[in-house]
């Protein structure tokens, strides 16, 4: 049983460094703009696709559509803001409800060119088994784990030290003052969902690398990501990895312990428990960076 359950914690471990990169990008949007971009998970998806797409009409392994998904991705995510942005009136209602239909139209545009079918990679090399010590995984769920950490320290050094970075900060904190800075709001906001494409990018590209990939299951990205920025704190990068962690742990131990039917349920569980001890997340009210 201990071998279990030390397994079981490895497994979230690494599970949860893929929740994180599906997540950041979601959080980076949220701190900035106050705005939920329920659009997010399709974003990440369509990157699953073309991720497909290049292994099954190129014969390359997932990693080289990495380029491709980059940039098709992270115009999408910048022609979100464009439409997002045209909102002058009630903003944060109105943008849940107009990225929730840009997240239909991609959900059906992933049907029209990929259809129904569930998808998955058919690498060898990265399903072959990693062996470190008494663990076991995938060797895709390690390296996108590492890919996780870089590009999570990544995104904190560019906050903290780059202009834009510190614009981005700037205008989550506030807006008006930002502008008297000599701070363009508009220009900050569509970097920031740039970033959020490039980071979507990766993410889906990962989620091809490891897992099983359909049409319906942007929803579901959207809203696990939802739950990991609000149990980190808005605005705590770091608190984002941590919070995924605890996810990805909790749902590994109910699959051990108890049954796969639960997984979804302690992720939700786990949700509201730490909300009514910390209303503010694990690290809104402690440290924010973005």
């Amino acid at each position: 049983m201990t071998e279990l359950i030390l397994q079981a914690l490895y497994s979230g471990l690494l599970q949860g460094g893929s929740y994180a990169l599906i997540a950041l990008g979601l959080a980076l949007v949220f701190g900035t703009m106050k705005i939920i971009n329920l659009a997010h998970g399709e974003l990440v998806l369509l990157a699953a696709y073309i991720a497909y797409s290049v292994e099954s009409g190129l014969g390359l392994g997932p990693m080289f559509a990495i380029p491709i998904a980059l940039v098709i991705v992270s115009l999408t995510s910048v022609g979100v803001y464009y439409i997002v942005s045209r909102i002058k009136k009630d903003r944060e209602i109105n943008s849940l409800i107009l990225t929730y239909g840009i997240g239909v139209i991609l959900t059906n545009f992933i049907l029209l060119v990929w259809k129904a079918d569930i998808r998955s990679t058919s690498s060898s090399w990265l399903q072959e088994g990693f062996e470190i010590g008494p663990f076991f995984s995938m060797r895709s769920e390690v390296i996108f784990f590492g890919v996780s950490l870089v590009l999570m320290a990544a995104l904190w050094r560019w906050l903290a030290t780059s202009w834009y970075g510190r614009a981005v900060r700037a205008v989550s904190s506030n807006r008006d003052a930002a502008k008297l800075m000599g701070i363009d709001p508009g220009r900050t906001e569509m970097v920031s969902f740039l970033v959020a494409g490039i980071l979507a990018a990766f993410a889906g590209v990962a989620l091809f690398s490891y897992g099983v990939i359909q049409p319906a299951y942007g929803g579901a990205l959207t809203v696990k990501a939802f739950i990991i920025t609000v149990l980190a704190g808005i605005g705590s990068i770091p608190g984002v990895l941590i919070a995924a962690v605890l996810l990805g742990v909790a749902e590994a131990l109910t699959v051990t312990l108890a049954s796969s039917a639960l997984q979804e349920l302690s992720g939700m569980v786990l949700f509201l428990l730490v909300l009514f001890v910390m209303p503010n997340g694990l690290f809104g009210a402690v440290r924010r960076r973005g």
